[in-house]
């Protein structure tokens, strides 16, 4: 059944206003870090969508009302799916990551249990590129039209930790540096070719 499988939901539709453009069109090794990341997301999950203006090539909405950040964005997509009948789990991903290994995605896709998995940092957790449980998404949905916008919550509702140690290669903190100004995309930026 649909609704059981994983889906992916990718939000491009964040403001940028530090990094001065739309960060889903940057370019970086050739391709736009939107199209990037729809590519390693549609590589491990069954379906997959786009929150934001259209930059990826997938299909696409726009959350209702715009600009108002992930919850929101999360919250449009949980509907959208439920409304094609996919009503299980998700990874969510924001199209800021550079660095993005098709790895990370798949332990995510692949670990066991049907929680919700969240990438640890530093002692930060990471729900802009986690597998969000059905539950989880459907608190996402209740939450935004109650008019929250933090995704703090989500830490306290049981989620499975991965800490950095938990990762094989490729190094998990390289993978999730995410770029959100010039100097950040000029660092995570591969070298360009002499």
């Amino acid at each position: 059944m649909a609704g059981t499988r994983l889906t992916g939901i990718l939000l491009t539709g964040g403001l940028s206003r530090r990094m001065g453009k739309d960060k889903a069109t940057l370019v970086v090794g050739g391709m736009t870090l939107a199209r990037r990341s729809a590519r390693l997301l549609a590589g491990a999950a069954d379906r997959v969508i786009e929150v934001g203006p259209g930059h990826s090539g997938l299909s696409f909405l726009v959350e209702e009302p715009p600009g108002q950040g992930p919850l929101v964005a999360i919250a449009g997509a949980r509907r959208h799916l439920r409304q094609e009948g996919w009503t299980g789990p998700a990874l969510v991903l924001a199209c800021d990551l550079p660095r993005l290994e098709a790895q990370v995605l798949e332990v995510l896709a692949h670990w066991p249990g049907s929680g919700t998995i969240l990438p640890t940092l530093g002692g930060r957790d990471q729900p802009l590129c986690a597998r969000w449980s059905a539950e989880d998404l459907d608190r996402a949905v209740a939450r935004a039209e109650a008019g929250e916008r933090s995704l703090r919550w989500l830490s306290d509702s049981n989620p499975i930790r991965l800490a950095e140690t938990d990762w094989p290669e490729p190094a998990l903190a390289a993978s999730l540096a995410d770029a959100d100004t010039p100097e950040d995309l000029e660092k995570l930026s591969p070298p360009r070719p002499e």
